[in-house]
């Protein structure tokens, strides 16, 4: 079974699409994120949810 940790990002709406894009796109290449979920408000505003895998190291001894 794989184990994922989650993080939270919420997007204001007054912050343009292309940075929005921008910040995601970081997260993805250099932090290993994934994009699990989206919730866009009636506001504008969006809550997004990253995942990634959990590496489990086990012992060689």
């Amino acid at each position: 079974m794989l184990d994922y940790s989650y993080m939270d990002i919420f997007i204001p709406r007054d912050l343009t699409r292309e940075a929005a894009r921008q910040l995601l796109t970081e997260h993805a290449e250099y932090g290993q994120w994934e994009l699990a979920r989206v919730r866009v408000y009636p506001d504008g505003s969006r809550r997004v949810r990253l995942r990634r895998k959990i590496m489990k190291v086990r012992s060689t001894l």
